[in-house]
């Protein structure tokens, strides 16, 4: 080799072993690769929300455990869904209200600003087996009804086409990319409803809907096996210990 052979390939213009200086022949960007991720390394940057549909929904999901943050975990993941502009929907066992708490949700509000998300309770207000006034047999009833309503919305979804996009202002029965089931779960450990009535929820569900449910402290070894993602919340101290009540803006 020369010594004008040898100038040439360190600039990586002309070597048998191919381009140099972070070069190759798929182009230049090859050597960052921040470049070749999906956002292409840029940094994220809020756009406007338009009706979409999602390409890679249709799992199960089950969060439960003694653990805060159940429900809002699947309310987070609820706003990402619906910041893409997918079609989400979230029914409510159990919290129909309480007195520890005031009549106001920050989360209600948030959700009706949202476009693309909704959300119903149907829980009785208190909670059931608790010394608080409330109705057991009123509370099971409203269970039963949370729990046909989740079968009117999934075979709503099971008629629709969930490839494509639906207006933000839609009914749910009329089809949704993500229903959360929030507090199904704990309604299940309490005998509000049939477990096996939860197992057919998820087996009679489209295959392209994702399906999120939530609640209880007790591990719902019967859905285990149906899910594909399932998280116990664990709590290792809680503010409640310490004599703090629900407090506004974390807990409702």
């Amino acid at each position: 080799m020369t010594h004008d052979d040898t100038d040439e390939s360190a600039d990586g213009e002309s070597s048998e072993n191919g381009p140099t200086d972070g070069e190759s022949n798929d182009g230049p960007t090859d050597g960052d690769p921040a470049a070749r991720t999906p956002g292409g390394g840029a940094a994220p940057e809020p756009e406007p929300i338009e009706p979409a549909a999602p390409e890679e929904f249709g799992l199960v999901q089950a969060w439960w455990g003694d653990g805060k943050g159940k429900t809002t975990a699947a309310m987070g993941m609820g706003f990402r869904a619906a910041g893409h502009g997918y079609r989400v929907h979230m029914l409510q066992f159990m919290k129909g209200g309480a007195d520890s708490v005031e009549g106001v949700r920050g989360e209600y509000n948030a959700i009706s600003a949202m476009p693309g998300f909704s959300y119903e309770n149907a829980g009785h207000y208190g909670w059931h087996g608790f010394m608080d006034g409330s109705d057991d047999d009123e509370h099971a009833a409203r269970a039963a009804g949370a729990l046909d309503r989740a079968r009117e919305i999934l075979a709503g979804s099971a008629e629709a086409d969930l490839s494509e996009p639906f207006p933000e202002d839609s009914p749910p029965e009329a089809g949704v990319h993500m229903l959360v089931v929030d507090e199904i779960l704990y309604a299940a450990n309490r005998g509000l409803v049939d477990r096996a009535d939860v197992v057919d929820l998820v087996e009679s569900k489209p295959d392209d809907l994702e399906l999120v449910l939530t609640g209880g402290h007790e591990e719902p070894g019967y859905i285990i096996e149906h899910a594909d993602l399932v998280s116990e919340v664990r709590k290792q101290k809680h503010p409640l210990e310490s004599g703090h009540r629900a407090r506004k803006g974390t807990e409702y």
